[in-house]
């Protein structure tokens, strides 16, 4: 593997800890993921891949172990640096698109720029380029209510990478296509990451398309099989 982009080590998770109803969701979890390499991430629903998206993506907090983003510890810094790593650092793609409805496709990339201090002329010319990238750069002025699913969805990926992150996270990112759609969309997002070199951890139920992704990790009681 290339020099690891996420290094989980140890990760370990519950609900309702050190109650009768404690759910363990993860258990000394152990996952890189390197610069370049696209990993799948398969479980049953509930299994806790959401849960360790969180985690990896610092949405959300492990009850131990550690998490390094780019050689970086992450772990014990202060909400307000964990917000600063995860806009610059991390990509998020879920299954619903999550698009800001009352602003258009361009718009809807260009606000995170700006929450990272991008100038506007600068953060409207690389919404421009990642929409042309993912061949929707004639939908730039339109808003989401007027996209199909798979335009929202490339949308979204472009949303994902407007601040150069150097992980991406998806959580079912077609699992709310046709088949068809689906594999289009997959097909811009595996050129997406392999145009930009970054690591990709992707969350699927579908194994025909997880097949065709670097490697398969399964989550299975809580570890990484």
């Amino acid at each position: 593997m290339s020099e690891p982009v996420l290094e989980l080590r140890g990760i370990s998770k519950a609900y309702l800890k050190g109650t009768p109803g404690e759910v363990r969701v993860l258990s000394a979890l152990d996952l890189a993921v390197g610069r370049g390499e696209v990993v799948a991430l398969v479980a049953p629903s509930g299994a806790g891949k959401s849960t360790l998206l969180h985690i990896a993506g610092l949405l959300d907090t492990a009850d131990e172990g550690t998490v390094a983003i780019s050689g970086r510890q992450m772990t014990g810094l202060p909400d307000r640096a964990r917000t600063e790593a995860r806009r610059g650092e991390v990509g998020f793609v879920y299954q619903f698109h999550h698009l800001l409805p009352e602003f258009t496709a361009l718009e809807n990339i260009v606000l995170p720029q700006l929450a990272n201090a991008v100038p506007k002329a600068a953060a409207e010319a690389r919404g421009r380029e990642l929409l042309a990238r993912v061949g929707v750069a004639g939908r730039a002025d339109h808003r989401p209510a007027a996209l199909s699913g798979g335009e929202q969805q490339r949308v979204a990926f472009c949303r994902a990478l407007a601040n150069a992150p150097k992980l991406l996270l998806a959580d079912e990112p077609t699992g709310n296509l046709d088949p068809a759609t689906a594999e289009q969309v997959f097909g811009v997002l595996m050129e997406l990451v392999r145009g930009t070199g970054l690591a990709a951890l992707i969350a699927t139920h579908n194994l025909d398309l997880a097949a065709r992704m670097d490697r398969v990790v399964r989550l299975d009681a809580g570890r990484i099989l």
